[in-house]
């Protein structure tokens, strides 16, 4: 069965929370990825089931209280995120404070607390103007390798190879059916390696033919924007 690289994170996260859930059974207390992954896949399973993005949040942070985890887990897990499949569309679900118990009361000896400041927005080296050629609204997060978006959003994909929205972490940008949405990105940064996201890298950015292979695999599975063909989007500015 071929799977692609989406779906085989989901039955990683599956499996991972079917465990977590035999431990719990046996009266164990959960560590830090069992408690992500049992949080995480109740928000995917509430999204198939056809919640909204708010109820399978709520459905999320409702699955574990700070007596089903470790000592320290609240305190350093303060947030979760996961991208599920709803009926509009994919959207990045973000469940703050969990385990529903404030958190952060005594943090645990060399944890990390998060600060009040948001992130900055990042400086966008290049804009483009994409355009939602389908059906449904569509969702792109901040970290998201814009070259592999939806195959139906029409833009210039060889300009957005190795980017990614300049946008705050954790964030993302809707595109309304129909819609023509201006963006800025930013290159990927770190040892620019794309793995994962729609596998039309699965490599570093950079290394040789690896560009060249990308735009390859796009235009054969029919990604709008390749090859100059971007069905009415507009051009880089």
């Amino acid at each position: 069965m071929q799977l692609t690289p989406t779906e085989r994170d989901r039955l990683l996260i599956f499996t991972a929370a079917e465990l977590a859930r035999a431990r719990r059974a046996r009266g164990l207390r959960l560590n830090i990825p069992e408690a992500t992954a049992l949080i995480s896949d109740t928000v995917c399973e509430a999204a198939r089931d056809g919640l909204r993005l708010t109820e399978a949040v709520a459905r999320g942070r409702a699955a574990l209280s700070p007596d089903d985890v470790l000592p320290g887990v609240p305190d350093l897990v303060t947030e979760i995120q996961v991208e599920a499949v709803f009926q509009d569309g994919t959207r990045l679900a973000v469940i703050a404070d969990p385990f529903g118990g404030g958190g952060l009361g005594e943090a645990a000896p060399g944890a990390v607390l998060p600060g009040d400041a948001p992130d900055p927005e990042p400086r966008p080296v290049r804009t483009l103007a994409v355009r939602n050629t389908a059906e449904v609204p569509i969702s792109v997060t901040s970290h998201f390798h814009f070259f592999e978006v939806n195959p139906r959003l029409a833009f210039d994909r060889a300009a957005a190879y190795g980017t990614h929205l300049a946008v705050p972490a954790g964030s993302s940008v809707r595109f309304d059916p129909g819609a023509v949405v201006e963006v800025g990105l930013v290159p990927i940064g770190g040892e620019r390696v794309a793995i994962g996201f729609a596998g039309l890298v699965d490599s570093p950015l950079d290394s040789p033919r690896a560009r060249r292979e990308a735009l390859r695999r796009a235009a054969e599975q029919g990604y709008l924007g390749v090859n100059g063909d971007d069905d009415g989007a507009e051009n880089e500015r």
